[in-house]
């Protein structure tokens, strides 16, 4: 049997070429949504019992809140089991994008469920005038709430400052453009999390003051419209992804400038990039060759621009590069999200 025979094809013949080792994909965002799951979790249920000893309008609410975070949480561990399976001749660019399924009703799920809850909840309340019961157990709730979501917030926080760190750009930069949306949904809802508490116990505090309870129903439609905001972030940045959005521009000339250096190619004038998942990246050029090289040249080139690629980044994980005709300084240099 000769060499060509022996050949992979299929699937086989798209692995990647070696580019040595890759970090362990998705350990920390795991984490970061177990820890921020078992949180909400505990939470949800000691501001239920509150609510319903003090009957605020604004503790129920962030009952629902804390609970549509679990089952987000849920939502998001789900996307990223889901997200790893490999590829198959069904799915042959894997199944990536389904985390962006699950985290996109992840986001409708925060909408539905707290949004909704909260801002109805909130006008029946003032609409009814009930009159609030024991303050003191909600204080308690909502300053142990404080402190858990705190925790699980500074662990995204860390992880958020760690990525934007290793891709040199700021933190608000690479939560606008990461397609990990675990991390992203985690540190937003925890954000959100802690805003709400902070409602929730002014809130308190006026109704206690001044006896009226539409500070407390008031609160409650103010927790509401933060989910809304922090649901429409979310829902936008997933349906992007789902579409197949682009890497970001700086990546994107980075990429260009790595297939420019290779000593026989001319020119890019075709660059497209895909976010295949939250770790995987599929990038597709046409490539201008010098016309006086070998058809084997040009192969041994192509796979050595894939193994630059992958060295720089290891997300990358298909290259197809399609020899091209074109002209020197002819390149793909404005793609990218910006």
């Amino acid at each position: 049997m000769t060499s060509e025979d022996e050949a992979p094809v299929g699937l086989a013949a798209a692995e990647p070429l070696a580019a040595g080792d890759e970090p362990a994909e998705g350990s920390e965002s795991v984490g970061t949504v177990i820890l921020a799951g078992a949180a909400n979790l505990a939470i949800a249920i000691a501001k239920l019992v509150a609510g319903l000893f003090s009957g605020s309008a604004a503790m129920l609410s962030e009952a629902v809140h804390s609970l549509a975070d679990t089952i987000t949480e849920v939502f998001l561990y789900v996307a990223l089991v889901r997200g790893r399976q490999p590829a198959d001749e069904q799915h042959p660019f894997g199944y990536g994008k389904e985390s962006f399924v699950w985290a996109f009703i992840a986001a409708l799920f925060t909408f539905v469920g707290g949004a909704g809850f909260s801002i109805y909840h909130g006008i029946t309340s003032i609409v009814a005038d009930e009159k609030s019961g024991e303050f003191l157990w909600s204080y308690v709730v909502l300053a142990i709430s404080f402190v858990a979501e705190g925790s699980s917030f500074l662990r995204a926080q860390r992880q958020v400052a760690g990525e934007s760190r290793r891709w040199g750009v700021t933190r608000s930069r690479f939560l606008r453009l990461t397609p990990d949306t675990t991390v992203k949904a985690v540190y937003f809802e925890d954000s959100a999390a802690l805003v709400g508490l902070i409602i929730a116990a002014l809130g308190l505090g006026l109704t206690q003051m001044t006896g009226d309870e539409v500070w407390d129903g008031i609160s409650s439609i103010a927790i509401g419209v933060l989910l809304f905001l922090v649901a429409a972030i979310l829902a936008h940045s997933n349906a992007s992804l789902l579409v197949g959005r682009s890497v970001p521009r700086r990546m994107h000339q980075l990429i260009q400038e790595d297939l420019n250096s290779i000593p026989i190619v001319v020119s890019v004038p075709t660059l497209l990039t895909m976010q295949l998942g939250p770790g995987d990246i599929l990038v597709a050029a046409k490539v201008d060759f010098d016309d006086d090289v070998s058809g084997g040249e040009i192969e041994e080139a192509s796979d050595e621009a894939e193994r630059r690629l992958r060295a720089r980044y290891p997300g990358i994980r298909y290259v197809f590069l399609d020899p091209t005709r074109g002209k020197a300084g002819s390149n793909h240099v404005n793609g990218g999200v910006e």
